[in-house]
């Protein structure tokens, strides 16, 4: 009886984790969807994180952390490429 209340009380939630998930997923899609249908034009200002000069950064006033993201996001690009060759 014990194994039975244990698979019943997993089945309920992985059903419930599903639901929410797709839920969420739904969500999501639906807000992508909106936004892309939107005329507003978008408007990215300079020095923002959308436009980020990282040469300036580094070089001219010497940013370190700058420095260092931008060497953490190469790595990372790195690892990625070298797990999809590796398989």
């Amino acid at each position: 009886m014990n194994f039975v209340k244990t698979m019943l009380a997993s089945m309920l939630g992985s059903l419930i984790t599903i639901v929410v998930l797709v839920f969420l997923g739904l969500a999501i899609m639906t807000g992508i969807i909106l936004a892309a249908m939107s005329d507003d034009e978008v408007e990215i200002k300079k020095n923002t994180l959308l436009c980020l000069d990282l040469n300036k950064e580094i070089v001219e006033h010497k940013n370190v952390a700058a420095a260092i993201i931008a060497g953490a996001v190469i790595l990372g690009v790195c690892i990625i490429i070298a797990a999809s060759i590796a398989g």
